[in-house]
C-alpha cells in the first residue's frame, strides 16, 4: 500500500487533488483500522504510468540471413538474455531463425505474431526483425498491445546485408524468368482456344 502523501509528491499534485479524485471516483482508497488512507500499488503504478516488470513477458527474437552466420545466433541470443536480465524482464520465449531479412515468410516469426502470451519482442537491431517495413510491423504490434524493443539502433552487420542483397537479386531473377514462362503458357492456351473455336 502507498501513502497518499507519497502519491501526491510523486505525481506533483496536492493532497487535496488526490482527495478530489477519490470523491469523483477516479481512484479508490484503502482504509486501515486506524482510519488512515492509502492507495493500492496497482493504482499508484497506473497513475504514474509504471508497468509492473513481473507482468511484462518478453520474447527474444534472433535472426541471421544464412547458415554461414549461424555462430552469430548464439552470441546474439546471449547478449539479449543479458540485456533482458539487466532490465528485469521475464523472458518467456527465445525465437531463433535463419532466413533473409527481406523474406516475408519466416515461419517462426509468423507463429510468434499469432501468439498472445507476451507483451514485448526484444531484438538486437531493427534489421534482425526485418530489413524492410519495420514501421509496419511496429504499428501492427502496437495494435495488438505489444511493443518492439530495439537494443542497438545503429549497428548493421555488413555481411548479413550482402546476403540479403543476393536474396533480392535472386528473387527478382526468378520472377523475371517465371513471367516469361507464364507468358509462353498463356500464349499456348490462347492458341489452343482459337484452334478449338475454328
Amino acid at each position: 500500500m502507498i501513502k497518499i502523501t507519497k502519491l501526491a509528491k510523486d505525481l506533483n499534485v496536492t493532497r487535496t487533488t488526490i482527495y478530489n479524485w477519490k470523491r469523483s471516483g477516479k481512484i479508490d482508497f484503502i482504509k486501515t483500522d486506524t482510519n488512515r488512507n492509502y492507495v493500492s500499488k496497482e493504482t499508484y503504478n497506473n497513475l504514474l504510468g509504471i508497468k509492473d516488470k513481473k507482468e511484462e513477458k518478453v520474447v527474444i527474437y534472433c535472426r541471421v540471413s544464412s547458415t554461414e552466420n549461424k555462430s552469430n545466433l548464439n552470441t546474439q541470443r546471449d547478449r539479449l538474455i543479458s540485456y533482458c536480465n539487466a532490465k528485469g524482464y521475464q523472458v518467456s520465449d527465445i525465437i531463433i531463425e535463419v532466413g533473409s531479412g527481406i523474406n516475408d515468410f519466416r515461419p517462426k516469426l509468423i507463429k510468434l505474431f499469432e501468439k498472445n502470451d507476451y507483451t514485448k519482442i526484444v531484438v538486437e537491431h531493427k534489421d534482425r526483425l526485418t530489413r524492410v517495413g519495420f514501421n509496419y510491423i511496429d504499428t501492427f504490434c502496437k495494435l495488438l498491445n505489444k511493443e518492439i524493443e530495439v537494443v542497438n539502433k545503429t549497428v548493421t552487420d555488413e555481411e548479413d546485408l550482402i546476403q540479403d542483397f543476393v536474396s533480392i537479386i535472386t528473387s527478382f531473377c526468378s520472377r523475371i524468368y517465371g513471367k516469361r514462362r507464364n507468358k509462353r503458357n498463356t500464349e499456348k492456351l490462347i492458341k489452343q482456344l482459337k484452334e478449338e473455336n475454328n
